[in-house]
């Protein structure tokens, strides 16, 4: 995906219209997917653009939550877009986080085999992760995002207004996966973490975050390889997520598991210690909790049908050599827990 097909600027959900016409210039209908949060704040400003333009809009409202990403909420929306008789010129705006981003994904990934989607993120997790890279699908009863499909937008356009009506908690679930890109990436990412996101510093922090999963996207668009590494602290996360029946949000599970192999890493004296206080400390500013209460041995039996493990029973998981220093390993569930466990 060309950086020039990402937008990051206030105020960009007034100019979609102008937008759309760069990437679907035939595009006469578009449907809106949303969830009943967002809508309130920012679909209206969205339809308003495309009307002025001539566009025919209809806006599709889903409950919010990761326990709405699932088969009945797709199926729901695929009727809506049939129904809308939207052609293969049009495009659905995913309008919100990341459930919403990754069931509009998946729903124009199917829809007629595949139309258009602009990405729309107005939380900072999707702004600075799920809305780059083309992962779109759903979740089963037996594990994350095992339905998908690589789609990827026509554009992704982030209004950093939207964020300014984030509740904490969702802040906080964005900053989970910003500890994340701050070990990848290194280069004075968790200082500027540490010294506090503001108004000062949001635009470079999403801009760093996005150059740098947009250059490995590129690089691996479908995960043989170097895109793997986009996984820290994915492996317990997910696990984590599931134990708690999804009570505990992504980029926080993301954050225990990041900070999981960050000790782990410390304890056989790859990691400096100073840079886990560091990031516990990053956490501690944020009110964010990095402390597991699930057993570990318990947490990577619930792995099993992660989409990182290997038919022989090995997994992947992203182990930390220092920040700015990740690589991606695989062995066997036992061995990784005596990793994380010592």
């Amino acid at each position: 995906m060309s950086k020039n097909n990402v937008v990051i600027k206030n105020g960009v959900r007034f100019e979609i219209a102008k937008y759309l016409n760069k990437v679907a210039p035939k595009c006469t209908k578009v449907v809106i997917i949303t969830d009943n949060n967002v809508f309130l704040h920012y679909e209206a400003d969205v339809v308003a653009s495309l009307e002025r333009a001539g566009i025919t809009v209809k806006t599709f409202v889903m409950q919010a939550g990761e326990k709405n990403k699932n088969i009945d909420t797709y199926t729901a929306m695929i009727n809506f877009v049939a129904d809308a008789k939207m052609s293969r010129e049009d495009v659905i705006i995913a309008l919100g986080g990341g459930v919403v981003g990754d069931l509009a994904g998946f729903v124009a990934a199917t829809y007629m085999r595949g139309i258009k989607v602009i990405q729309m993120p107005t939380t900072l997790l999707a702004c600075i992760d799920s809305s780059i890279g083309g992962k779109t699908g759903f979740d089963l009863p037996q594990g994350k995002n095992l339905i998908g499909a690589f789609h990827q937008p026509s554009a992704v356009l982030i209004d950093l207004e939207t964020l300014k009506t984030l509740p904490k908690e969702e802040f906080q679930n964005g900053l989970g996966e910003g500890i994340k890109y701050a070990f990848l990436i290194g280069n004075g990412m968790l200082e500027l973490l540490k010294e506090g996101l503001d108004d000062g510093n949001l635009l470079d922090f999403v801009t760093r975050c996005v150059d740098y999963k947009l250059d490995i996207v590129n690089r691996d668009e479908k995960e043989s390889g170097l895109r793997k590494l986009l996984n820290l602290g994915h492996t317990l996360g997910h696990a984590i997520e599931k134990e708690s029946n999804y009570t505990i949000p992504h980029g926080l599970a993301v954050t225990k598991g990041t900070l999981c192999v960050a000790n782990a890493s410390v304890k056989c004296g790859k990691l400096q210690k100073q840079v886990y206080l560091d990031a516990i400390d990053v956490c501690k500013k944020y009110d964010l909790d990095y402390t597991i209460s699930y057993d570990i041995k318990t947490l990577l039996k619930n792995i099993q049908m992660d989409k990182k493990m290997h038919s022989d029973g090995d997994i992947s998981f992203v182990d930390i050599e220092g920040v700015g220093n990740c690589v991606v390993r695989t062995t066997s569930i036992k061995v990784l827990e005596e990793y994380l466990t010592k």
